[in-house]
């Protein structure tokens, strides 16, 4: 056996599932056709024959034995002969119960997607598995409004005269707007026909007489409830509108407009004439905009405190927690809250009245309907220059809502992303806990309520809904830090409803499709027919028995349109639960003698964090490189079937060896380590200590190395702790084999293309490049077939900005965006590519399917890459030397002092 390898396919298209059989063939499958069929290779004549011509569904996972192979195919099992290359269904019948698919009563707490708060906060709209329900608030039944099967009813909200609760439903097969009698008395009534493209959450108007909503589309429509006719607010040709809210009289539309290139401004639209003001231009960001309740302010949060934060690693910048929470008086006659005020002596007038004896005038109103109508006044001329800010902290602020002199609003501090701590929405990084405060405009004064994750008031200010996790309480508006009790939860226990599994994966399917629809970058499907493919993968629905059936299903309809990021998951399925088993932070193997374990190498790591801990390591842990484990928590190792088997459920937990330098007891000692739960950050940092090692002396400590392994905070995080150690080599190897993608690349690329200006020195000091922390020298970057996503727009803007060579295989080739799932009625996923970048000068589109060309292809040897040699890193490494040699760029020596 020489290790040599042949490469039988050479060609774009996918060929996997290799099998060898013993008839000196080599069957695969191949996607060299319109559609994944079976291959064959034969080794004596070198001649490549296909075996199956499906046209319509992939062949799928081949599985070879004696005398055939037997794939998936269109739902059914197929067996292919290998004497004859003929292929047949085989013929199975599953006696089985289907359990999985019976109908069942079923509480859905943990399916939640939206709640509501009514007027009087004595009960709340929950949106759950599709269905929308009222709960109350202490006393009485939980009502299921709509109780349908295989329709996704969402965004329901109660109407502020508490009679109706309007929501959207999927009923018709495409999203219109419905609503009905709070109580659930009275058939639902269907507002709008038509329905074209997703829509978004609703809002009704102060009046109960209207409803507002935006669409896919970048429209921004209400609907009349009495005549149903629909009218327009707006459009914005660059982007949907999500950000809108009414004026108090029902008469004003307030909307946030995000234009490209510029920042996200205010807007203001009057339903009387159709004209549209700018309440905050795009010289600031500004969000979440709302009408306080009498009409006179229009509040919203706005970007506008600027205070650099200076990075630690370079001369940089960043800014955080830019927001907070603005007013602007919308008429000239407006007294500010912050007006000076001065206390000053009444006069008495001879005509003033004398105090009245007539007892009627001391009579309250009636109700609040007595009150005198709000009529919203906007002056336009010098909006700008009536607006105030609140006095409180900068951060990230919304929702936000105004009730007589009181400002209620959500607070959630920026802070670091991946993962430390803190940063919502960034990278997966973990949020730091968000405030629900009020600000008093008369005392002058923020109360902070508490940490919970959202909230809502009432219409009438007396009721606050706060969520915090998955729980849910209802309070009366407080005045001071919120001490929640437990008879303040809300009682979710009567969320339940008869759930047709089948009715809904058809449902979650037909939503799939119509989301797809709306949402992909190309408005053409890639003229892949999306009608017909609906209905090519629907004939399949009958046969789908679970949740992952349902998943493997809407992978294959998505997969028609030939792109990267389709991705489906999640949802309602059965899972086994999982237990972690114990590693050591080492290899190990059996020694066939005396059957204990020998310890061949302990990785080495960094044992002051948690993630590349490695036990074997720690201060006070005797152990070394050939040491033998004898014995787990006093078991011995030569009566165990597998090592790890006595380490199941131990990570985290004191775990006592006993090790010795021969493999026997006499002098033996006990150490007590706590295993990890994972040993690959361990691999991947010796990994790439070792590749900067190699670099380094093949390189005589010329060359630096470093590795990416994703786009985003942890391959960030990576490209800081080992590029700035670094700025002292004269060329650099950036490696991103492997990097999943992200989208920090435009960062690290703008590190890595800084170009010398001017040098710097001082007394006794050193020459160093201005500007700073810049690698001068010739720069390479090492890619291969798994460089994906932003990981396949690192090397194309590398190339494309003339930063060096591109040495490896050719990229993933998946670079269309996706911006986040939509929710699904048992919380699956699905991601939309909604955005895909075309060459600069127009020509056409890049990457996305073929992925970005190295300057130099190097393919690794599998045979030699298991001894440990890397060819693609070896001819990196000659490429840079070589270009060292004729590119070397070494700073300038000091000229002589001026003499003055």
């Amino acid at each position: 056996k020489t290790g040599a390898l042949e490469n039988i396919t050479n060609n774009p298209a996918q060929d996997i599932f290799p099998m060898w059989a013993p008839n000196g063939k080599i069957y695969f499958v191949s996607e060299r056709t319109s559609r994944a069929n079976l291959f064959s290779y034969d080794l004596a004549t070198k001649q490549t024959k296909q075996l199956t011509h499906f046209m319509e569904y992939d062949v799928k996972f081949p599985s070879i034995g004696p005398g055939a192979i037997v794939f998936e195919q269109a739902g059914q099992v197929w067996r292919l002969d290998l004497a004859t290359d003929k292929s047949a269904p085989v013929a199975i019948t599953v006696a089985e119960d289907s359990v999985s698919t019976r109908p069942a009563l079923v509480n859905v707490s943990r399916f939640i997607e939206g709640l509501d708060l009514a007027p009087d906060g004595q009960r709340v709209t929950v949106v759950a598995r599709g269905d929308v329900f009222t709960v109350p608030a202490k006393d009485g039944p939980t009502r299921n409004l709509t109780q349908t099967q295989g329709v996704h009813e969402r965004s329901a909200v109660w109407s502020p005269n508490g009679k109706s609760i309007a929501y959207l439903s999927d009923a018709t097969g495409e999203n219109e707007l419905f609503v009905r009698a709070q109580d659930g008395r009275s058939p639902a009534v269907q507002l709008t026909t038509g329905g074209d493209t997703y829509y978004f959450n609703l809002s009704w108007s102060p009046d109960s007489k209207k409803i507002l909503w935006g669409d896919r589309k970048q429209r921004l429509r209400w609907v009349d409830v009495a005549t149903k006719a629909v009218s327009l607010v707006a459009e914005n040709p660059d982007a949907p509108i999500f950000d809108y809210s009414w004026s108090p009289d029902s008469q004003w539309v307030t909307w946030v407009r995000n234009v490209r290139g510029t920042l996200p401004k205010v807007m203001v639209s009057s339903l009387a004439d159709q004209s549209t003001l700018t309440v905050a231009d795009s010289s600031y960001a500004s969000s979440r905009p709302t009408f306080s309740d009498d009409g006179k302010w229009l509040l919203f949060a706005s970007a506008r405190d600027y205070r650099p934060i200076y990075s630690d690693t370079e001369w940089n910048h960043a800014y955080q927690n830019m927001e907070r929470v603005y007013l602007v008086a919308l008429a000239k006659d407006t007294v500010s809250p912050f007006a000076p005020k001065s206390d000053e002596v009444a006069i008495a007038k001879d005509d003033d009245k004398k105090p009245s004896d007539d007892k009627s005038a001391e009579k309250p109103e009636k109700n609040d309907a007595a009150k005198k109508a709000v009529v919203v006044k906007i002056d336009a001329d010098g909006l700008a220059d009536r607006v105030i800010s609140l006095p409180i902290t900068p951060s990230n602020y919304g929702p936000i809502r105004m009730v007589g002199d009181k400002v209620y609003y959500r607070r959630v501090p920026g802070g670091p992303v991946g993962g430390g701590g803190g940063g919502e929405g960034f990278g997966g990084g973990a949020a730091t806990r968000s405030v629900i405060a009020v600000y008093d405009l008369k005392a002058k004064k923020e109360t902070e309520l508490g940490n919970f994750d959202s909230f809502e008031l009432s219409a009438n200010g007396k009721k606050l809904l706060l969520r915090l996790g998955k729980d849910y309480s209802l309070i009366d508006t407080p005045a001071a830090k919120i001490e929640l009790k437990p008879e303040a939860k809300l009682d979710l226990s009567g969320l339940e409803l008869r759930l047709d599994l089948p009715a809904e994966w058809k449902q979650i399917y037909d939503e799939s499709w119509r989301q797809m629809r709306d949402f992909y970058y190309a408005p053409n499907m890639h003229n892949v027919g999306w009608a017909a493919q609906h209905d090519k993968y629907a004939a399949l629905l009958p046969w789908v028995a679970t949740r992952n059936d349902l998943t493997y299903l809407l992978g294959e309809l998505v997969g028609e349109l030939h792109s990267g990021h389709t991705y489906v998951g999640d949802g309602d399925r059965a899972q086994a639960p999982r237990i972690k088993t114990g590693l050591l932070g080492a290899e190990v193997s059996r020694d066939p003698a005396s059957r204990a374990y020998r310890i061949d190498k302990i990785l080495h790591g960094e044992n002051w964090q948690t993630k590349t801990r490695s036990p074997l390591t720690e201060l006070g842990v005797n152990v070394h490189d050939g040491d033998y484990l004898l014995a787990v928590n006093g078991t011995p190792t030569r009566d165990l079937a597998n090592l790890y088997s006595a380490l199941v459920g131990t990570v985290g937990k004191q775990v006592v060896l006993r090790v010795n330098a021969q493999p026997v007891d006499e002098g033996a000692h006990d150490v007590t380590v706590i295993p990890i739960g994972d040993e690959s950050p361990l691999y991947y940092d010796n990994w790439v200590q070792g590749n900067i090692d190699y670099v380094s002396k093949q390189t005589g400590g010329k060359v630096g190395y470093l590795h990416i392994p994703d786009m985003g905070p942890e391959g960030l995080n990576e490209f800081v702790r080992r590029f700035y150690p670094q700025l002292d080599k004269e060329a650099l190897i950036v490696d991103v084999r492997g990097n999943g993608g992200g989208n920090v690349s435009p960062m690290i690329i703008e590190r890595l293309q800084r170009e010398l200006v001017m040098i710097n020195v001082g007394r006794n000091g050193t020459p160093t490049p201005n500007p700073r922390d810049m690698l001068v020298g010739p720069k390479l970057t090492l890619m291969n077939e798994y460089s994906a996503s932003d990981g396949d727009l690192f090397p194309y803007r590398f190339k494309t900005l003339g930063l060096g060579k591109l040495v490896g295989k050719r990229s993933w080739g998946g670079v269309v965006g996706i911006a986040g799932s939509l929710p699904f009625t048992d919380g699956g996923t699905l991601m939309k590519p909604e955005f895909a970048p075309y060459a600069k000068d127009g020509s056409g589109w890049i990457i996305e399917g073929h992925g970005v060309d190295p300057d130099i292809v190097v393919d690794n040897d599998p045979a030699r890459e298991f001894k440990g040699e890397d060819q693609q890193l070896d001819r990196a490494i000659s490429e840079i030397v070589t270009e060292l040699k004729t590119q070397r760029q070494t700073l300038p020596p000091i000229p002589a002092w001026p003499d003055k």
